[in-house]
């Protein structure tokens, strides 16, 4: 088994966040599962560092919910194209 540097890793999943794991697993000469399998120890990772994380202000919550609301009327306005 091959083994890649950390900085390889990162890349390819990066990558694969632009382009898709299929495609930059194709581009980098890799195993599709290698990909997929790096992506859902990132998430893990991700979801263990917010689990640690102190909770979020008033003022934070109401940012992020106004940001999740024109994400949200973006994709409807986008879906009308389609």
């Amino acid at each position: 088994m091959q083994r890649y540097s950390k900085e390889f890793r990162e890349e390819a999943i990066s990558l694969s966040d632009e382009i898709g794991p299929k495609k930059a697993a194709q581009q980098l000469g890799i195993n599709y599962a290698t990909i997929i399998d790096w992506r859902k120890k990132r998430k893990t990772k991700e979801k263990k560092e917010k689990s640690t994380e102190e909770p979020k202000t008033v003022e934070e919550l109401q940012k992020e919910i106004a940001e999740l609301k024109k994400a949200n009327d973006i994709l409807k306005d986008a879906l009308g194209f389609f």
